[in-house]
């Protein structure tokens, strides 16, 4: 039988050593604050507030309805320049695309002459580069073609598709890489306290010492398991509400609370699984090893980054058998949706199924490595 005592009293003991562990305690705070505002704010995919030059030598109705097209959050107020002024300022990384409208551009497009605008762009900034031409050549066509269709009078198409984004009305990415960020690193951490908790045992002889005390392998377990959660559910909630919500401003439409819960079956299979590779693992070295080959998949498979359908089929059924992949459709369905429990009850499920067969594994294979320590 387990004595619940037992479980508790060898969780608060994990507890402090965690809290004697300065590095394990830098690694966590850095994990849910720095790192996650890094991860959403760092590398945009996204263009936001890019710096923009317009060389406008028309003066023209068209060329004055392209100028006012650009504006934030995806581009700061354009700032018109003549030719020398932008090249200087693109050499001194002052804008970031340099746009050229020449003269008599709005009777040559009127004419059905079709002028060519020149847009320079500064591509040592690769992500705002790649983005931004593709978004101002689609403001200027929108613009030149709303313009030729009122003053031609053309037919209308007869069907009018009507845009709107729902969830991120401007696909800001600092809302995706955020939660996500936050997702990996409770995927992250709560693997390496579990199994760094164990290896620790291990390499400094205490683990000798409490197979002496009546403990079974059982609550010793337990207690790894709830005490490690714990530091890593209540790390992320803070992140949760301080990081994400107040220094980044994301929004969040769902339940925080389902989501605590979500996180709690999901850190259930999470550490049962940082046990058992600790377990395999004979150091930290080695179980450093075996973290490469576990966490990059599951960051990379899981829908985290790259959405399930971009994936092959193979992949995604493979990626079934892992918690990883249900904690992310949960948690994006929560957080991003505001889903409640009656959508994201067959995710909660499968999680709790999946992390009950990694403690049972984690399980047997602890008590094999006990009894060799005992012999």
């Amino acid at each position: 039988m387990i004595q619940v005592s037992n479980v508790v009293r060898l969780g608060v003991k994990e507890l402090w050593s965690l809290l004697r562990d300065p590095i394990m305690m830098v690694l966590v705070v850095f994990t849910f604050t720095v790192s996650i505002y890094a991860a959403a704010t760092a590398m945009p995919e996204s263009l936001h507030n890019a710096a923009i030059a317009i060389i406008d030598e028309d003066q023209s109705l068209l060329s004055a309805r392209i100028v006012a097209s650009f504006y934030p959050p995806h581009f700061k107020t354009p700032v018109l320049a003549s030719l020398a002024e932008v090249d200087a300022g693109m050499d001194s990384g002052r804008y970031a695309f340099g746009l050229s409208i020449p003269p008599d551009f709005q009777r040559d497009v009127l004419a059905g002459r079709k002028p060519a605008v020149q847009l320079n762009v500064d591509a040592t900034l690769i992500s705002q580069a790649f983005v931004g031409s593709g978004y101002i050549q689609q403001i200027v066509g929108a613009e030149v073609g709303e313009f030729v269709q009122r003053y031609r009078r053309s037919a209308s198409v007869p069907v009018d598709l009507v845009l709107r984004m729902r969830f991120n009305q401007n696909l800001e990415r600092t809302w995706f890489g955020s939660v996500m960020d936050l997702i990996n690193n409770v995927t992250f951490l709560s693997i390496i306290l579990t199994g760094a908790a164990l290896i620790r045992e291990r390499e400094h002889g205490t683990l000798e010492h409490l197979l002496v005390m009546p403990v079974t392998p059982l609550e010793i377990m337990l207690a790894k398991v709830w005490s490690m959660g714990l530091v890593v559910i209540l790390a992320a909630m803070l992140s949760l509400l301080f990081v994400i919500q107040g220094v980044l401003r994301v929004p969040v439409h769902g339940s925080a609370l389902l989501f605590m819960l979500a996180t709690a079956l999901y850190l259930f299979a999470t550490t049962s699984m940082g046990i058992f590779l600790a377990t395999l693992a004979r150091s930290m070295p080695q179980f450093g090893m075996l973290l490469v080959l576990v966490l990059l998949p599951l960051k990379l498979l899981s829908g985290a980054i790259t959405p399930n359908e971009s994936m092959p089929l193979f992949v995604q059924n493979v990626m079934l058998a892992t918690p990883t992949t249900h904690f992310v459709s949960a948690a994006q369905a929560i957080l991003y949706r505001g889903a409640g429990i009656d959508v994201v009850w067959p995710q909660f499920l499968a999680i709790i199924a999946i992390g009950g067969f990694l403690f049972i594994a984690a399980l047997v294979r602890f008590h094999k490595t006990v009894s060799q320590v005992v012999n």
